[in-house]
């Protein structure tokens, strides 16, 4: 992996160090700084770790300024056009797509591991009603780690994988009944006969007194939203899942500081923020063109949720992808929809983005978060929800991230070190001298 090397001379002592720097197979070079400390007594400082590499990964590759997203080494778009959920968890995971036997059973897996312990309902009864459902997701998924003490040696592989295949299977589950909770509707279990996606819609949205059937397209651009989800390379989410797995956590309770971190406006909370923009805007009674003035004020600190990316400087590629569904699922709306004024503005608003030379120039065009907010209010999912499907979607990408980390014999307990900016050493002061 070395190809080079480069050397660093402190100037006060003249000591050198030399660093390796490792070519990845795809992406920029990378300067391996663990001499730096041990033979300069050197840290390096970089907030947020944007410039670090945390980890070695072969699991997702992406190039924020091509607009390139790849599992595995597949194109995201392809995943999205012949692809499924299931087989793309199967593919992050183990690494290659399954045969036709392989999915069948990874498939009957999943469906025989849909169910949870039944005294996990009485986790909900805890909650208030009006609870977030991200709140509830997080408890539930961290008591996981009370129900299923088998299988739990997190350097065996096969009980990594049976953790895998248990958080996949029962995820949907409990993001279902977080919302059945809120709505004081009863629990509606797993129906194996049904697809992932269309047995999630299921359980969100059936009723035990008469027979639900989930509108086709709407499972179609639910499993695709998910495929876009599954992961995406070292963000904070995964990072966390990282951290916390790195000192031999349990998984459930690793995947569960994943879902708290993901809950944060600026991760995961992005797609809400967009139809909470919708809501102001339309609320104000002001023109759709005085907002898009307003964020092209410099002066002005409004920005339109929903477009640019702090990665992707090109066409953010998932949302190349889930913008034709979202326009199949806008003109099948009814004409009497609740939202079709939200959602109208929302439309407006894509036309200026991929219009006005404005936008075009500074890579502001709609992202994936803008669309599957819009997708997912006219499923009628409420906005509280928006965050929840996506941990679903992301569980995959979160354990199989830590499963490769279990597995790499370079893997070390997460240790940041920091520059300290506090007080010198001081005497401590009794308190009748202060």
């Amino acid at each position: 992996m070395t190809t080079k090397t480069m050397t660093l001379i402190n100037d006060e002592t003249g000591e050198k160090v030399t660093l390796n720097v490792l070519e990845p197979t795809m992406g920029p070079p990378t300067v391996d700084i663990r001499p730096l400390y041990k033979e300069l007594g050197f840290f390096t400082y970089d907030p947020g770790f944007v410039s670090t590499a945390s980890c070695s990964s072969d699991i997702t590759y992406m190039d924020g300024e091509k607009g390139i997203l790849e599992y595995r080494g597949y194109p995201i778009e392809q995943l999205a056009h012949s692809s499924s959920y299931l087989e793309t968890c199967y593919l992050l995971f183990h690494g290659e797509l399954p045969t036709p036997e392989q999915l069948e059973n990874f498939e009957s897996e999943i469906d025989n591991r849909n169910m949870v312990h039944e005294a996990l309902k009485n986790f909900y009864n805890g909650f208030r009603r009006d609870a977030h459902p991200m709140a509830i997701m997080m408890g539930v998924t961290g008591a996981l780690s009370a129900f299923y003490h088998d299988h739990m040696d997190v350097h065996n592989k096969e009980d990594r994988e049976t953790a895998m295949l248990r958080l996949v299977a029962k995820i949907p589950t409990i993001a279902a009944w977080s919302y059945r909770h809120a709505k004081g509707l009863p629990f509606m279990y797993a129906d194996s006969s049904m697809s992932y996606s269309e047995n999630f819609l299921y359980m969100m949205f059936g009723s035990p007194n008469k027979k639900y059937v989930a509108d086709p397209v709407h499972v179609k651009a639910f499993d695709l939203i998910l495929i876009l989800h599954a992961d995406h390379e070292q963000n904070a989410s995964t990072s966390t899942v990282r951290l916390s797995g790195s000192s031999e956590a349990n998984p459930f309770a690793a995947v569960a500081a994943g879902v708290a971190t993901l809950w944060g406006p600026s991760h995961g909370g992005a797609n809400e923020a967009v139809i909470r923009m919708l809501e102001d805007i339309i609320k104000s009674g002001k023109t759709l063109e005085s907002f898009v003035d307003r964020a092209k004020d410099k002066s002005d600190r409004f920005r339109l949720m929903g477009f640019g990316h702090r990665v992707y400087k090109a066409y953010d590629p998932r949302a190349r992808i889930i913008r034709e569904v979202c326009h199949d699922i806008l003109r099948d709306l009814p004409a009497d929809s609740p939202y079709k004024e939200m959602l109208d503005t929302a439309m407006k608003l894509e036309e200026v983005a991929l219009n006005d030379e404005y936008f075009k120039s500074r890579n502001l065009y709609p992202n994936v978060d803008f669309y599957s907010g819009v997708i997912f209010l006219a499923m009628g999912i409420p906005l509280n929800m928006f965050t929840v499907l996506f941990a679903m979607a992301r569980t995959i990408g979160w354990i199989s991230q830590w499963n490769e980390m279990m597995g790499d014999e370079e893997s070390r307990i997460g240790r940041p070190r920091q520059l300290y900016t506090g007080k010198e050493t001081r005497e401590y002061v009794e308190m009748s001298d202060r």
